[in-house]
């Protein structure tokens, strides 16, 4: 079978990303998501279509409005600013094998339920076709011949990412990608991964689902056998330390433990 390795998106990465010379910090933590699973399980059956996905999108977002505001800053010429929205982009397998993404609005606001609705439909537009208007750009810039392509992408990086200015006249806002990144790996088959940031993308973090397995786990000085997921994610040095990660994946643990406190809205 004859693959077709300059895809869109592979263009345009080739063009945005160089060789790692910023500083990044990588943090991973395992978590016993036993009885989150059984309340998935639960919900599922009461006819609410959650996910994993669905409950770390929510739980990240509200770990960043009570816990550590400082995920919610970014960079521009020079200085440190704070969104005035916490907003989320996940990432969407699409059917072409292509990754794409959707963005999820003020998601710190939103109960279990109006996730779920919210994220299922702008997925569901997605894989039909109705990409963001910023992740379309990749269709449009793997059309230039190197090194125009190179030329341009910098051009419109340093307005919309190192300026904070944004472009209407292409479509192409400032904030693009909101407060952080959600990917789950775990359905691609991955435990484990250590994301990168996107260059063009002014976010502090990007976090990772990693996939589910059953391991030994000490339960009351006890070892059981437990389904552990590997959370994971990539910071921005410039913006945060590794204590904010600590912060966020504390935070994590509150709510695996106690996942209808996401029912209620903040």
């Amino acid at each position: 079978m004859k693959y077709d390795f300059n895809t869109a998106w592979r263009k345009t990465a080739s063009t945005i990303y160089k060789k790692p010379n910023d500083s990044k910090i990588f943090g991973s933590v395992d978590v016993d998501i036993t009885d989150l699973e059984a309340y998935i399980t639960q919900k599922r059956k009461e006819g609410l279509k959650v996910t994993l996905t669905h409950f770390f999108l929510l739980a990240t977002a509200r770990a960043i409005k009570e816990a550590v505001p400082e995920l919610n800053t970014y960079v521009k010429r020079g200085n440190i600013y704070s969104y005035d929205e916490i907003d989320t982009t996940v990432s969407v397998l699409l059917p072409s094998g292509d990754m794409g993404s959707v963005k999820v609005h003020k998601v710190d606001t939103l109960t279990l339920e109006e996730s779920v609705r919210i994220l299922s439909d702008l997925i569901q537009n997605t894989k039909k076709g109705d990409e963001n208007t910023t992740m379309k750009m990749k269709d449009k810039l793997s059309t230039f011949p190197w090194p125009i392509r190179n030329w341009i992408y910098k051009i419109i990086k340093t307005i919309t990412t190192d300026w904070g200015i944004s472009l209407p006249i292409i479509n192409v806002d400032s904030n693009s990608f909101g407060s952080f990144i959600l990917s789950n790996i775990g359905t691609l088959g991955l435990d484990n991964g250590y994301p990168a940031l996107l260059p063009t993308a002014n976010i502090s973090f990007v976090l990772l689902l990693g996939g589910v397995s059953k391991r030994p786990w000490v339960v009351n000085d006890e070892i059981v056998v437990r389904r552990v997921m590997t959370l994971s994610a990539a910071l921005d040095h410039r913006v945060v330390d590794a204590s904010h990660a600590g912060k966020l994946f504390k935070y994590f643990k509150k709510m695996i433990n106690n996942p209808e406190l996401l029912e209620k809205p903040l």
